[in-house]
């Protein structure tokens, strides 16, 4: 049996998850959703990418909240 074909996290990147989130939710829905200054002042998925990349404690919470739209009532979109 293949677990990874229901892992919603299996062969995505930090950059697709997080061009993913900004599609759904935009840059003022991630500040919202997420406290960071990454998506308050002048976002870009390379500025937040390169911030994302050597901040675990925020990657994990952007890794979090890809899981809850992926596993919420549309299961995507």
């Amino acid at each position: 049996m293949n677990h990874n074909a229901n892992d919603p996290m299996h062969g995505m990147t930090l950059e697709n998850i997080l061009i993913e989130l900004e599609d759904r939710y935009g840059w003022d829905g991630l500040a919202e959703r997420i406290d960071i200054n990454c998506f308050k002042k002048n976002p870009s998925i390379k500025s937040s990418l390169k911030f994302l990349r050597r901040t675990p404690w925020a990657r994990a919470k952007v890794e979090a909240l890809f899981l809850d739209m992926k596993r919420g009532p549309w299961g995507g979109r």
